[in-house]
């Protein structure tokens, strides 16, 4: 089947997590992946946990998938060099260390568009490349909490969180890549490349702002209000007898309809709940109520009373539940791949479902340096006894 992505190659510097999910986004639509990794052990995050039986890692599995492993040593002026050949025949480029690394091996976007206008390069960062905080080093947490999220996650009066995954990192990633494709675009109308720099702190403080814009107005300090949305009531996870309630409710109607699911048609005309602008004002009132109901019946009860009037709403399922999820099952976002060394592996499916050209990663990982002839020799032109000798040197 066709691939939306066929025929563009990515020249892939990236490590660990953010840039990794970029690329793999850009793999799994079909884009030739070359990923560089150092000589001898590759990417660092071949090591991180959780590892396979065998060994390998999953996080590494995960966003690595078939993507083309070379090595090369950037500290390196031959590796600079043959970095820079590479770049030539290179459609996109990505990278996502710290600011000022690729510029001093020589191979910042000033340097590669004189070799190569067309190119699309892409730098994913903690913080970006302008501004007083663009030389810090960042991981996820620090960007969720510089972009506000751990400062409006948790409850009223616990601790500040961080989301249960790497969400500046993902963010990062998926943003690089939608950026990416929207460069691709203008290039085939204008034959011009460009540079993208991507933020994870944007990224986060992006998903933040838009429920507290009014901040601006009323200078007051969001709280965080744990389950629940700032901006409509009810919404959250509610206790029932043998777990949680998740119910969401937006419009005006879909209010009348949990009073019905409830038994609460005395409260229909009720102008401290009528519009979503008073539930939220009295927020605790709302969920005083629908509280007291859920806490009655099982989890199971309330569900079906609920859909029974069509409230969105869905029990709150544990890690194991989700995993044996018909729905994901049935989609294939659980899918079984046989990795060289780790055998039958369970994987993440394809989010992409496209009909003509869906998301593919049923794809394995490369081995460190798998397709060093292939590129070396098939792309740049490096005979055997030159490719030798860059080994000896540890150049490759």
């Amino acid at each position: 089947m066709a691939k939306a992505l066929e025929g563009v190659r990515v020249l892939d510097f990236t490590q660990y997590f953010s840039g990794p999910v970029g690329t793999m986004v850009l793999s799994e639509l079909g884009a030739e992946i070359i990923k560089v990794e150092m000589p001898g052990k590759g990417e660092p995050e071949r090591l991180a946990p959780p590892m396979t039986p065998k060994h390998e890692s999953y996080q590494f599995l995960s966003r690595n998938r078939g993507k083309k492993s070379i090595t090369l040593n950037l500290r390196s002026p031959k590796g600079q060099e043959i970095a820079r050949k590479l770049a030539a025949k290179a459609d996109v480029l990505v990278e996502n260390f710290a600011t000022g690394v690729m510029e001093r091996l020589g191979l910042g976007y000033e340097e590669v568009s004189k070799i190569n206008p067309r190119i699309i390069y892409a730098s994913i960062s903690g913080f970006g490349h302008t501004g007083p905080r663009r030389n810090d080093v960042s991981y996820d947490v620090v960007g969720q909490a510089m972009g506000g999220l751990m400062s409006v996650t948790g409850y009223p009066n616990g601790e500040p969180l961080k989301a249960g995954v790497s969400l500046a990192d993902y963010m990062g990633g998926y943003n690089g890549a939608i950026a990416i494709l929207a460069a691709l675009y203008y290039r085939t109308v204008s034959g011009e490349g460009q540079s993208i720099d991507i933020s994870m702190q944007d990224g986060i403080w992006a998903m933040v702002f838009p429920d507290r814009a009014n901040y601006f107005d009323n200078h007051i300090v969001p709280k965080r209000i744990g389950n629940r949305l700032s901006s409509s009531a009810p919404f959250g996870a509610y206790n029932a007898k043998d777990g949680y309630v998740v119910i969401c409710t937006i419009t005006d109607p879909q209010w009348q309809k949990v009073l019905q699911a409830i038994g609460r048609e005395d409260l229909s005309g009720d102008q401290r709940y009528a519009t979503r602008e008073n539930r939220t004002k009295n927020m605790d009132e709302v969920d005083g109520v629908v509280q007291g109901w859920c806490k009655e019946r099982t989890v199971e009860e309330a569900v079906a009373a609920l859909n029974k009037f069509q409230v969105p709403c869905s029990p709150l399922p544990t890690f194991d539940q989700v995993a044996s999820d018909p729905q994901l099952l049935s989609r294939d976002m659980i899918v079984e791949v046989d990795q060289p060394v780790s055998g039958k592996v369970k994987l993440i499916g394809s989010v992409y479902k496209m009909s003509k050209t869906p998301g593919d990663r049923k794809k394995i990982i490369p081995a460190v340096g798998e397709h060093n002839e292939e590129i070396y020799g098939g792309l740049l032109g490096i005979d055997a006894q030159e490719m030798q000798k860059l080994k000896e040197e540890s150049v490759i």
